[in-house]
């Protein structure tokens, strides 16, 4: 019987087994034979000649869980009857539900949370559509939206399959930021399509997430929908992961001791998330960044099937320099890898500068081996858990929308990104920085608060907010 393929550390193995020929003893010695850690023994039911029990085993990754169940399976006496993933049975009928605020327990509430009453409230709205705002659920709701295109690191898998990150990414808002947030996976490729739906569905919604939608389709639906809409639109693959990486660098250029508008910065990987990096720092101050994509560095002259290109051409590499990653990243400060893994090399790695700056952010692979490229550099850096330092935009989202939603913004600029990624980086005190310590945790209880505040302030500085929230301080 075979794991299913996305099995997490912990298996449940259901085996039947037969009391006269086998004891319990013996499969728990088989399982220790295989280097499994039973966690868990439960007995489903009994009996005079036959036990049927959950156990639950923690394996290092599917193969170990595949030779455990193989060899439970060769004994007299046992059947293994199913093999089940914790991960898998957490998702059972989804992660996610709908609740009232208010419960109905009479004639009365009825009449006034539905008909008649609620008529009232429908003709206040529409008398000052405003009122939308403090009479519905939209101050407090985002849309995720997806078509499936780009899935974490499996591509395009289509909007069913896509569901169960968007309601994970759902829990995560309401969890971190009390923001409730919905999935909406939709069936359709087409850009035009994509814009029209989100444009229909937003006056129930006070924030569009836009996610996990390949580039470079993805620009245009932002800047559309942007310029389209009042309410917030933001899309996280690219400017979630610019927020994250930008916190993180402000921290290590601290141990490092350089100035943002001094150093040179070589990006691997002009994707979505590449440009939106590069935007960051250069409205950070950043001078000196040199975009590096397959065919090697991005520069001026230079004849590009990707519209992107042209204008990002336009605005990065000062010097014009051309060629592949190897020949642009000697004496870079930093190095910001969004691309695939093995794409850096220990020899590139030690043509950059002294107190070398490495964010290798593939997952789950990254561009270089943490371990390999740790020698040379002073800061490491990369998206997994594994290792110190993960840069996740986790940590953004929550906060941003937080505040986005508390002063009713029309918009996310660059300013608000930028307030927040400093305001990340202020989470970790100056005792509590070093080089593999740059970044707080996700469940750093301050880091919601923190940005939501900072937002609010530069979107009201910057114009874009309609309402002056109470401060979380």
């Amino acid at each position: 019987m075979s794991i299913p393929s996305g099995a997490s550390m912990n298996i449940i193995i259901r085996i039947q087994l037969e009391t006269n020929i086998i004891s319990l003893g013996e499969i728990v010695n088989v399982i220790g034979d295989e280097a499994g850690d039973i966690i868990g023994l439960d007995v489903i039911s009994s009996s005079k000649t036959s036990t049927v029990r959950d156990i639950t085993v923690r394996v290092h990754n599917n193969n170990h869980g595949q030779q455990v169940v193989s060899a439970i399976s060769k004994l007299a006496g046992v059947k293994v009857v199913n093999v089940s993933d914790s991960t898998f049975l957490l998702h059972l009928g989804g992660k996610i539900e709908m609740k009232p605020k208010v419960r109905i327990k009479n004639r009365d509430d009825l009449s006034r949370v539905y008909t008649p009453g609620v008529a009232a409230i429908s003709e206040a709205i529409h008398a000052d559509p405003s009122k939308v705002y403090s009479l519905t659920m939209k101050s407090n709701t985002v849309a995720i939206v997806t078509d499936g295109t780009a899935v974490l690191g499996l591509g395009d898998i289509g909007p069913e399959a896509a569901m169960p990150v968007m309601e994970g990414k759902a829990m995560l808002f309401k969890q971190l930021a009390n923001v409730d947030a919905f999935p909406i996976c939709l069936d359709t490729k087409d850009t035009e399509e994509i814009i029209r739906i989100v444009k229909s569905i937003s006056p129930t919604f006070g924030g569009i997430n836009l996610e996990d939608i390949a580039s470079p389709r993805c620009f245009e639906i932002e800047q559309r929908l942007k310029s389209e809409l009042n309410i917030p639109v933001f899309h996280d693959d690219q400017h979630g992961t610019a927020v994250a990486i930008y916190a993180g660098l402000l921290n290590a250029l601290k141990i490092v001791q350089k100035n943002v508008k001094d150093i040179k910065v070589v990006i691997n990987g002009i994707g979505a998330a590449g440009i939106a990096c590069t935007k960051i720092l250069l409205a950070a101050g950043v001078k000196n960044v040199i975009g590096v994509d397959r065919n090697g560095a991005i520069y001026r002259g230079g004849s590009y099937s990707n519209p992107h290109w042209q204008a990002y051409a336009e605005m990065t590499n000062p010097e014009n320099l051309q060629g592949s990653l190897s020949d642009v990243i000697g004496e870079a400060d930093v190095f910001i890898g969004v691309s695939a893994p093995g794409t850096l090399k220990v020899e590139d790695v030690q043509k950059m500068a002294t107190d070398a700056i490495v964010f290798a952010m593939a997952n789950p692979v990254p561009e270089i081996d943490p371990d390999l490229a740790s020698p040379h550099v002073r800061v490491m850096a990369t998206g997994r858990s594994d290792y110190p330092n993960q840069i996740n935009n986790v940590l953004c989202f929550p906060g941003i929308f937080r505040g986005a939603l508390d002063c009713r913004a029309s918009e996310i600029n660059e300013a608000m990104k930028l307030a927040a990624a400093e305001a990340i980086a202020s989470t970790v005190s100056d005792e509590e920085l070093s080089e593999s310590y740059i970044i707080p945790s996700v469940f750093n209880n301050k880091v919601v608060d923190k940005i939501r505040d900072a937002v609010v302030k530069a979107a009201v500085e910057t114009g874009v907010a309609r309402k002056i929230p109470n401060s979380n301080k």
